[in-house]
């Protein structure tokens, strides 16, 4: 399972690839401060609309999506917040965080391959939500040999 090729990015819109690896970066704030909401709550229900999706390299939409993908449509439809699009950005933004220390609404991310990224969205009690290269869009167990074996770091995106 991996999401994004960090040296064959592709543009969803022209379907060409381009010389460079990634849309210029992203800037956005350490965190955004999320007050008043039950983001478990939104989150699983984001998780049963969109359960089963395909996945789609460059997709955006519940006909296929890749995970970053899922990322920033789930933070743009349920909290209004912009995130970046790549998997690259998104693990540079907002802040490191130990695994240990995970909240729902953190992002985890995970070195599948060579040169494999792969982005979720924690959920709680060791879950977390993604777009799935093999199952769609799905919810995973962190402590699964595979998750376990290729996580490689989480960051804070939201301030609860």
């Amino acid at each position: 399972m991996g999401c994004s090729n960090i040296l064959n990015y592709q543009q969803p819109s022209s379907g060409k690839k381009t010389s460079s690896t990634y849309p210029a970066p992203y800037k956005t704030p350490k965190s955004i401060a999320i007050k008043g909401t039950n983001l478990s709550q939104l989150l699983h229900q984001q998780l049963k609309s969109w359960q089963g999706t395909p996945y789609a390299f460059g997709g955006l939409n519940k006909t296929g999506i890749d995970c970053s993908g899922f990322i920033h449509v789930t933070f743009r439809d349920i909290l209004s917040v912009t995130l970046p699009r790549t998997t690259e950005s998104l693990a540079k933004t907002g802040t490191a965080i130990p695994r240990k220390q995970l909240m729902v609404g953190d992002l985890v991310f995970f070195k599948t391959g060579y040169f494999q990224r792969h982005v979720g969205i924690y959920v709680g009690d060791k879950q977390f939500i993604h777009a799935s290269t093999s199952k769609g869009v799905m919810k995973s167990n962190l402590g699964s040999r595979y998750w376990a074996k290729h996580y490689w770091k989480s960051r804070r995106v939201i301030s609860h």
